[in-house]
């Protein structure tokens, strides 16, 4: 889906549609004004993103009373979210109550409050905490000179907001969505109205609900897993002006004068993206030396070739070419972005592959990122140190398959990898990294249970659990962590496999072999005589359906078994490097 562009009677259709089918989240809102027209653009968003958002909200000014009850409904309704909407008015009349000399506490004793939720939240509910920063309101007061007094309300909401980003930074399951940036964009004077405020106790515009609950719900799918993980980008008046092939590399325009800054500027924007672990892929019809060019001699460029995980330039049409992309990074359509500054290039594009996201560019590309910054298309729940290396996999596992074409047999070429593989227990170094494989495994994901560092840290504490961590390497380079499995102890002779999930990158190689004997090893040798599995279906993980089937395990009802006794070990390529 592209930018949001539905108005709220629009979303309110969508709420008589049939969810039944869509994956069910289940989210609790609770806020100090009304937010029952946000519940329901939240829910008729949803359905546009394949989200059955069953929400529980409380009546407005009710999140202590809800939290602090263990008795109450939100309780009863036992939410996967707990968002709390805490407005910027409400804290002004707050500031408006206190005394003068107490004005320079107020956000130090806010905090504390949503410290209090955030655990209410995170400990008694065991769920997760979305909190909405604070859309900034000069009081006017002072003036600018209310940059300098901490007295005043705006040095107070500021230096709150920036509190809370810090609590966030440290505080596993607490996210925070960024109206205030929303406001900034937008203006105060969409998203607030004043006499809606004053006759319904509601913060937000009916025209601003689309927007707040679009940056909500691109919150809930990447705590879920549903992020957009590459960038793909057309060349020609896309990241440079003009026509490499006709204008030739000396008169592109790019640099710091006239438009070319405009791409410049857009360039640093991707490279950002790339640092921060997105993918970004080329694809262009021009002559492959002539497109690369640029990359390897003009001074300007930003971006160089070792900033792209895959370069297709041909004349072929393009339609083709994201294919041919997509097989080689293994990835989801649904999980890239098209970027193209030819309009009729952006209609077959979508009208072939309806799950890419394809925005619609501005004709003017000063106006690029301006608009891309609008459409928050990279959200995250989390970033790891091997994001920075995700480029290089990427790159490498190029050099695999161009590899692999040399041998007729696939034993011959899995032994030529050379391949090494180690396993380690989950612990605090290796956490970031399988919270985040958790989040974006789609594909390969047995049961789709994602994992946050703070849930990984309370798996470490469980003594009936058992955590395996995976990495590989071969001869072309390290491809990093690619696998975890958690089991738990269900009873004597029995240990269930609560979660195994590998990525993408690793197919095909004889990982899932190399995982199931080591397991199988522990399980013997800490007494267990049966494996048990379950496969969880969703809508992506299909190729995984016949994962137990295939390794030898026996369908009992809805999971499946594996008796240990007579197990063989299964033929592999990779040795174990301990």
């Amino acid at each position: 889906m592209n930018h949001i562009t539905k108005d709220f009677s629009q979303l309110k259709k969508n709420l008589k549609k049939d969810f039944s089918k869509l994956k069910l989240v289940k989210i609790a809102v609770l806020g100090d004004t009304a937010t029952q027209f946000l519940v329901q653009a939240m829910r008729g968003l949803g359905y546009e993103h394949n989200l059955n958002l069953e929400i529980f909200a409380a009546d407005f000014s009710q999140i202590e009373h809800q939290l602090y009850d263990p008795s109450s409904d939100v309780y009863k309704f036992r939410p996967e979210i707990v968002i709390i909407f805490k407005s910027s008015h409400k804290l002004l009349g707050k500031y408006n109550s206190l005394n003068p000399e107490e004005c320079n506490s107020l956000a130090q004793k806010e905090l504390e409050i949503i410290k209090g939720i955030y655990s209410k939240i995170t400990g008694a509910l065991n769920a997760k905490a979305l909190f909405y920063n604070y859309p900034e309101i000069n009081d006017s007061v002072y003036g600018s000179y209310a940059n300098k007094i901490e007295s005043s309300f705006l040095f107070q909401l500021r230096k709150l907001n920036y509190e809370l980003m810090c609590l966030a930074s440290k505080s596993a399951n607490f996210y925070l969505c960024d109206l205030s940036s929303l406001q900034n964009q937008i203006g105060k004077a969409f998203i607030f109205q004043p006499s809606i405020f004053v006759n319904a106790e509601m913060v937000l515009s009916v025209d601003a609900l689309p927007l707040v609950a679009d940056l909500t719900i691109a919150v809930i799918n990447a705590i879920n897993g549903r992020l957009k993980k590459c960038l793909i980008i057309d060349l020609d008046n896309t990241i440079w002006g003009g026509i490499i092939g006709d204008d030739g590399m000396e008169n592109i325009q790019i640099g710091d004068l006239g438009i070319g800054k405009a791409f410049t500027e857009f360039q640093f924007w991707v490279k950002k993206l790339k640092n921060r672990g997105i993918i970004i892929a080329v694809c262009s019809k021009n002559t492959e030396s002539v497109a690369k060019e640029p990359f390897e001699k003009h001074r300007d460029m930003i971006l160089r070739l070792d900033d792209i995980s895959v370069f297709v330039a041909n004349w072929e049409n393009k339609v083709d070419n994201l294919i041919k992309i997509r097989d080689i990074l293994n990835i989801g359509f649904d999980s890239m972005v098209f970027l193209d500054d030819n309009p009729v290039e952006r209609m077959l594009v979508r009208e072939n592959i309806p799950e890419m996201v394809v925005p619609e560019l501005p004709v003017d590309p000063a106006d690029y990122l301006e608009y891309l910054y609008t459409l928050n298309l990279f959200e995250t729940a989390s970033v790891s140190n091997e994001d920075l290396e995700r480029t290089k996999f990427y790159q490498i596992e190029e050099k695999r398959i161009i590899s692999q074409r040399e041998f007729t047999k696939e034993g011959d070429f899995l032994q030529s990898l050379n391949m090494h593989a180690a396993m380690e227990p989950f612990n605090k170094f290796n956490t970031p990294r399988i919270a985040q494989l958790s989040q974006r495994s789609n594909q390969f994901n047995l049961r789709t249970v994602r994992y946050t560092d703070a849930d990984i840290e309370n798996l470490l504490l469980v003594k009936d659990h058992f955590t395996f961590s995976f990495s590989l390497e071969d001869k072309f380079g390290d491809h990093g962590q690619i696998a975890a499995v958690v089991l738990r102890n269900e009873n004597e002779t029995a240990v269930f496999i609560e979660n195994w999930f590998m990525s993408c990158r690793v197919l095909n190689r004889g990982m899932e072999n190399f995982i199931l004997n080591t397991i199988v090893k522990f399980a013997r040798s800490n007494g267990f005589i049966k494996l048990i599995g379950e496969f969880v279906p969703t809508s992506k993980n299909e190729m995984v359906k016949d994962h137990y089937l295939t390794l030898g395990f026996e369908k009992k009802g809805d999971y499946w078994e594996l008796e240990l006794s007579n197990y063989q070990i299964k033929k592999n390529y990779i040795k174990n490097r301990g």
